[in-house]
């Protein structure tokens, strides 16, 4: 757990050809290829609020710019903050009602009232520290500040949102007249609006044509040729690093961008969101998340790490050098509850690579085609516009070997994953009885391999020592795409491995 954020130097190569480590790797069920995120559709499923766990309708985040209306951001540390409570006491007036029963109303007693306020638990910092007043109720409107180029960025915004309607309509208007009557025998009244558009409002039936929106004028902007110079206490005075802002702190707002600590405003919190991703190829769910906000659980988690073994570089015995034979021991382990039959083979050649890159388009093309004729009309034509958009192409490895690893002599056997034999020091494995040479030890559903392989001769000091092979291994699939194989079936997968075993010393 230590090393999660660490990139990892083992990494497994996509079906597209993009090289991830297994953590970031999705598996399709279906189409039985590992996939990334680049190969898989990516849908938002919930959008809310980290703090408050509230369920934020798409409409309204988008009026909202993807923002909470009631939590906060610190603008200093970035932190939520917290509304703290405080109690001013209040001389009541000669007019107000006591607020006990046989109370006299005496002016000079006082009223304890509360009054509430934003502070960041974390660096201390208040909503008072900026003038923003206290509000009488804790879920108060806060006062937002006004920006100078507010009203600017307003007046720009909703421009280009008439050309885009505008180009919209001439798009329609013109698709319009250049599509053929659907009916056999047009009528005299078709060709011109004029006579429909009198019949229409003389049943009472609104006009049919959208009036048209015209442009906004926008002033255009204007480059000062002069400006005002720098004061002089900017020369004269000491600079207090204290109360300048960040970097960090003037890209939290960037509309304002203040200079000094005393104008930092607090910011409404980001929405976050759960997503679900999609296969590109077969339309099928790979991650689908609950939708309750404060469920972390998944309905369909189709990670890699589940299905596919996992590989581990534990040592390496001897020095790299350049032309020598060198040794490592990698560890294997197999996450499902079936055993797996694992076989080392070398990597492909450029040409098998082209091969799989076409048999794949061809794969793609055929599920892409029968995917249409199977549905509708309307659904067909919505998926095309979506695949023919975000489908990715398959393309040749990028990273490259520099080393000559030697095959294992024979496949073996990787014992399904059990729980409980991880705590059973003393149970035996009935499975395998004559263990290979390349088998360092076995344990559970792991196994530790020597491997051997020799680093390219032309490798200077500074260069990486690339090893790869292909992995082989046998997978049984509880999913069934036809009717009638209703049982498990076992299916021989290869995955593609890149190690990256160091650098040759200097």
């Amino acid at each position: 757990m230590a090393n999660f954020m660490v990139e990892s130097c083992v990494k497994f190569a996509c079906s597209c050809g993009i090289l991830n480590p297994l953590s970031k790797l999705y598996f399709c069920r279906h189409c039985l290829k590992i996939r990334c995120g680049f190969c898989l559709c990516h849908e938002v499923d919930v959008r809310f609020c980290s703090n408050c766990l509230e369920n934020i309708p798409s409409s309204e985040a988008r009026l909202n710019k993807s923002r909470c209306n009631s939590c906060f951001d610190c603008p200093c540390c970035h932190h939520t903050l917290s509304i703290r409570a405080t109690s001013a006491q209040v001389a009541r007036k000669s007019g107000e009602e006591t607020p006990k029963e046989g109370d006299a109303a005496d002016p000079s007693k006082v009223l304890t009232k509360k009054s509430y306020y934003l502070a960041c638990l974390a660096c201390r910092w208040s909503s008072r520290d900026v003038g923003i007043p206290d509000q009488i109720s804790a879920k108060g409107a806060w006062p937002e500040n006004e920006y100078v180029y507010q009203s600017r960025f307003q007046s720009i915004l909703e421009y280009y949102q008439n050309v885009v309607i505008q180009n919209k309509q001439e798009k329609q208007e013109m698709m319009r007249r250049k599509t053929l009557k659907a009916h056999k025998f047009p009528s005299l009244t078709d060709r011109t609006g004029l006579n429909v558009s009198m019949i229409r409002r003389q049943i009472g039936w609104p006009d049919k044509n959208t009036p048209k929106i015209t442009k906004a004028t926008v002033t255009p902007s204007k480059a000062l040729e002069k400006f005002d110079e720098l004061p002089e206490k900017m020369f004269t005075e000491k600079l207090n690093l204290r109360n300048v802002t960040t970097i960090e702190q003037r890209h939290g707002q960037p509309a304002h961008q203040p200079f000094t600590v005393n104008k930092l405003y607090p910011q409404r919190k980001n929405l976050c969101i759960k997503r679900s991703l999609r296969c590109r190829q077969c339309e099928h769910n790979v991650i689908k998340p609950e939708y309750h906000p404060g469920s972390i659980k998944y309905r369909i988690q189709l990670f890699a790490a589940y299905h596919v073994p996992d590989v581990w570089l534990v040592s390496c015995e001897k020095p790299l050098k350049a032309g020598v034979l060198c040794q490592a021991v990698l560890k294997l382990s197999n996450p499902t509850i079936h055993d797996m039959t694992i076989t080392i083979m070398d990597l492909p050649t450029q040409d098998e690579e082209y091969e799989m890159m076409e048999d794949l388009k061809k794969s793609f093309e055929k599920n892409f085609t029968s995917l249409i004729t199977s549905s509708s009309t309307a659904l067909s034509t919505s998926s095309f516009s979506r695949q023919t958009s975000i489908t990715e192409d398959p393309r040749l490895v990028s990273k490259k070997t520099t080393a000559d690893m030697k095959m294992l002599e024979s496949s073996f056997i990787l014992n399904h994953r059990d729980d409980s034999a991880e705590f059973d020091e003393l149970a035996e494995n009935p499975t395998v009885k004559d263990e290979h040479k390349f088998i360092v030890s076995r344990k559970s559903n792991k196994v530790s391999l020597k491997v051997n392989f020799t680093p390219n001769g032309d490798l200077v000091a500074g260069d990486e020592v690339i090893i790869g092979f292909t992995m082989q291994y046998t997978y049984i699939n509880t999913v069934s795409n036809t009717p009638d194989k209703k049982e498990p079936q076992q299916h021989a997968l290869t995955s593609r491995v890149y190690i990256n075993m160091g650098r040759i010393p200097e």
